[in-house]
């Protein structure tokens, strides 16, 4: 799974330029939050699945993890419309990730700076064509 582009702290750069140092915060603490958001094609171009209340839900926890967010719901959706663009998609899996980069080592991380991405891949099915034909066990 990957993408030609990525956009990473505030710029869409290539796929395999989007780096972070071994020491980022949120590699030893979980100092991160994430959302998993679906984009479909439609005849209009893609859609982003409930994207206001995906990015509404991000920011809230970014509140609940003091992390502060760098850009607003509406700039977050934006950002995910450019990348779907910059990868030529119609039809994506879309993570946006807000985390403390490399600063200092400790459990508090409010000196390490925030740091964000957002990735949209080609991501068929969430859990392969035969759950559509079979079920799924949820036991």
């Amino acid at each position: 799974m990957k993408a030609d582009y990525i956009w990473m702290n505030g710029e869409i750069i290539p796929w395999e330029q989007a780096t972070v140092h071994v020491f980022t915060h949120a590699l030893h603490y979980g100092s991160s939050v994430f959302e998993g958001i679906r984009a479909y094609e439609t005849r209009n171009g893609p859609a982003i699945f409930r994207a206001r209340e995906h990015f509404e839900r991000l920011l809230y926890s970014c509140k609940v993890a003091r992390i502060p967010s760098p850009l607003t719901v509406d700039e977050w959706i934006q950002v995910a419309k450019d990348v779907l663009k910059a990868n030529k998609l119609s039809s994506a899996y879309i993570r946006p990730l807000v985390f403390r980069g490399y600063e200092t080592l400790g459990v508090d991380g409010r000196k390490c700076p925030v740091e964000a991405i957002l990735a949209a891949v080609p991501w068929g099915r969430y859990l392969g064509p035969e759950a559509i034909e079979k079920g799924v066990d949820v036991q």
